[in-house]
């Protein structure tokens, strides 16, 4: 059996680290060392363009030349990571004469330093070795750092929870796409006031002890106003609890999130804001339909479709939409399409403009219509497509069709 290495931490800040080579395995160490406040100098004639962005930056010394004996003289630490074995070779040689520690990336056994895979977590830094099985080392080491950050595993010396609210973005449906750090304050959290159209699966994975108020906006029906909403984000707050405000999508974007900012604000509450993946870009995208593509849209338009082109509240210029040739995005519209289609081809869209329709995007219960702008309404109605669903307008809507195998 071999012996096993020692796993140690380093303190760089300040001293000469060079790596030899300015491929892809030196563009994924790199960042960390710079991290760590080494004086980092790279030994390649050539380098990736991350790489040499990192020198132009100043994050970084670029010598572009081939590596020279002597070059490691004054390191405190060594990386080799080149495709060439013998200029690996010759670079540990010398690391073992002037007895400096050195990694060797093609063969890590030869080294007499090796990179455990590593990660963070609020101050921690986790670092897995498994003999040179980087597979294995890798795997426990998202795992344990997934357990962390769900408060599946105690971190031992717990960092000061964030006080007051915590506006989240939950992303459009799917737990698996809220941020990890929207998982992380979600897992600390006293209360949780939660819309229906966050990640509703999360809720299950929050201790007993956790209050969890439904602030279920559903379309049509049952409702909690945004007063109560506010109320009760600013009366748990200032109870000493801890309240994550779990939303869809992301909080700024016709999710209300401002209001609730200002109403804590008004009332002393401090609030952290969580940016999510909005479902305008992400729905979309679960259905191959890029909101943007190179020679076909130029620009994009968010727009709520709450109320229609015609009341008199809305503040689109729904003309203005029509002369354009982009991309078109529909939140909260599906009721409304009739009038949304017809406005728009009056303004000037052709009829077989493409339209694509994703109702429950990225969930189990996601359904796709794929339409034109003259026949979208009907056939939704047709579909029984229903709330929430996010609407595409625009050549982009139609380029699926260009895929061999995808819905």
């Amino acid at each position: 059996m071999s012996e096993q290495h020692y796993l140690v931490g380093l303190d760089l800040a300040g001293r000469r680290v060079v790596v030899v080579g300015g491929g892809i395995v030196a563009q994924r160490r790199l960042p960390r060392l710079v991290g760590s406040g080494a004086l980092v100098e790279v030994v390649s004639p050539e380098a990736t363009p991350s790489v040499e962005a990192m020198a132009d930056a100043g994050e970084l010394v670029w010598h572009r030349r081939e590596y020279r004996p002597g070059d490691l003289s004054g390191a405190w630490y060594v990386l080799c990571c080149t495709s060439d074995t013998a200029v690996n070779v010759a670079v540990a040689e010398e690391a073992e004469r002037v007895r400096v520690f050195c990694v060797r990336a093609d063969a890590g056994s030869e080294g007499s330093a090796v990179t455990p895979a590593t990660g963070e977590y609020e101050g921690l830094l986790v670092g897995v070795l498994a003999g040179g099985a980087h597979q294995r080392s890798a795997a426990v080491r998202d795992g344990l750092l997934d357990a962390l950050r769900e408060g599946r595993v105690p971190d031992g010396a717990r960092a000061p929870e964030l006080p007051g609210v915590a506006l989240v973005g939950g992303g459009p449906g799917d737990p698996e796409l809220i941020t990890v750090r929207g998982r992380r304050l979600l897992a600390r959290a006293d209360v949780v006031v939660a819309d229906r159209l966050g990640p509703r699966e999360l809720l299950d994975e929050l201790a007993p002890t956790v209050e969890v108020i439904d602030a279920a906006k559903i379309p049509y029906g049952r409702a909690a106003t945004q007063d109560a909403i506010n109320d009760a984000l600013i009366t748990h707050a200032k109870a000493g609890k801890f309240v994550v405000r779990l939303k869809g999508g992301d909080p700024y974007l016709f999710g209300r999130g401002f209001e609730e900012l200002i109403a804590c604000a008004e009332a002393g509450v401090p609030v952290t804001v969580v940016p999510g993946i909005t479902s305008a870009f992400s729905v979309p995208a679960a259905v191959d339909v890029p909101v943007t593509h190179r020679g076909v849209a130029h620009e994009v338009v968010v727009v709520s479709g709450h109320i229609g082109p015609d009341d008199p509240a809305s503040l689109t210029d729904w003309d203005a939409l029509a002369r354009l040739g982009g991309t078109v995005v529909i939140m909260m519209g599906v009721d409304k399409l009739d009038r949304f289609a017809a406005v728009l081809i009056a303004g000037g869209r052709a009829g077989d403009t493409p339209v694509a329709v994703v109702q429950e995007g990225t969930t189990r219960n996601q359904r796709v219509l794929r339409s034109t702008l003259d026949r979208v309404a009907a056939d939704v109605v047709e579909r029984g497509i229903r709330p929430p669903a996010v609407t595409v307008v625009g050549p982009v809507a139609g380029l699926a069709r260009e895929l061999v195998g995808r819905d």
